[in-house]
C-alpha cells in the first residue's frame, strides 16, 4: 500500500467525511439499498423499510438533493409517488454490498461468541 502525503491524506479523510455526510445516519445507505433492486412507491418504501413517513420524507429528500434518488410524482387517482436510484446513486452498489456482507459476517461473529458464552440449559 502507497504512504500517502500529509496533504494527501488530509484529502482523503475529507472524501470520507463529505460521503458520510451524504449517505450517514440510520437510513440512508437502507433506502439505498432498498432501491437498487427496483423504483419503489413512498408507502411500499416505508413498510418495507420499518420506517415512519415523516422521517422517510426528510431522508428522500436529502438523498434527492444529493442526486442519489429521483421522485416521480405518477398521474394517478389518488397520486401516487415512486422514487427510484440514479445511474449516480448506483455507484454505491459495491460500497452497499460490502457493508452488508461484512454486517452478516459480523452479526454471526457476535452471535456465535454470545451462544458460546451463553450457558446450554435443558
Amino acid at each position: 500500500m502507497k504512504n500517502l502525503t500529509s496533504s494527501e491524506c488530509t484529502g482523503a479523510h475529507r472524501a470520507v467525511r463529505d460521503t458520510l455526510d451524504i449517505v450517514g445516519g440510520k437510513w440512508k445507505l437502507v433506502i439505498l439499498t432498498t432501491l437498487i433492486d427496483k423504483e419503489r412507491r413512498f408507502k411500499e418504501l416505508a413498510r418495507e423499510i420499518g420506517i415512519s413517513p415523516r422521517i422517510l420524507s426528510k431522508e428522500l429528500q436529502d438523498l434527492e438533493i444529493n442526486k442519489l434518488v429521483t421522485r416521480t410524482v405518477c398521474d394517478t387517482r389518488p397520486i401516487t409517488v415512486e422514487y427510484s436510484i440514479t445511474e449516480h446513486g448506483q455507484t454505491l452498489e459495491k460500497v452497499t454490498t460490502a457493508l452488508r456482507d461484512w454486517g452478516l459476517t459480523h452479526r454471526k461473529e457476535i452471535i456465535g461468541t454470545q451462544e458460546s458464552l451463553t450457558p446450554v440449559t435443558g
